[in-house]
């Protein structure tokens, strides 16, 4: 079964977004909060092409939720989805080259680029400073599959 990493950029790549898991959720039986709440095996077959689960049979979309300022990403976060989002999805602030670099290549990346290998997408935070180059918030690093 194919596995889908959703990455929304910007302030209407994120309203689009959060539409969009909303949709994904009902349609595959998932709360708000991230439970299951279906009645159809299928569901649960299938639910692995946009969720990971995680501790206490909650499922979390497999996103990453970039925007240059917080105010959109915090009205998710506020929202009637703000729960199913893993904390650590939430990417805003300033980039540096290197991540802005990482992003553009998994945006225009082809498919069978991206397809490549097994298992998630793999992420590695970096470490957290107060300077001006690299925010706070801005905290993530993808690792190339190379």
């Amino acid at each position: 079964m194919r596995e889908i990493v959703h990455i929304q950029i910007g302030q209407c790549g994120n309203q689009i977004g959060a539409k969009f898991w909303e949709v994904i959720g009902k349609e595959h039986g998932i709360d708000a909060a991230g439970g299951y709440f279906g009645d159809c095996a299928l569901q649960l077959e299938r639910i692995s092409v946009y969720y990971n689960e995680a501790h206490g049979g909650k499922y979390v979309p497999r996103a990453l939720l970039v925007d240059l300022e917080p105010g959109t990403m915090d009205s998710i976060r506020s929202g009637q989805l703000g729960a199913l989002f893993h904390p650590d999805g939430f990417i805003y602030g300033r980039f540096s080259y290197l991540q802005a670099r990482i992003l553009q290549d998994l945006t225009s990346a082809p498919r069978s680029e991206l397809l490549k290998g097994s298992g998630p997408l793999p992420v590695r935070s970096a470490p957290r400073t107060d300077s001006p180059t690299r925010p706070r918030e801005a905290r993530f690093l993808l690792k190339s599959r190379h």
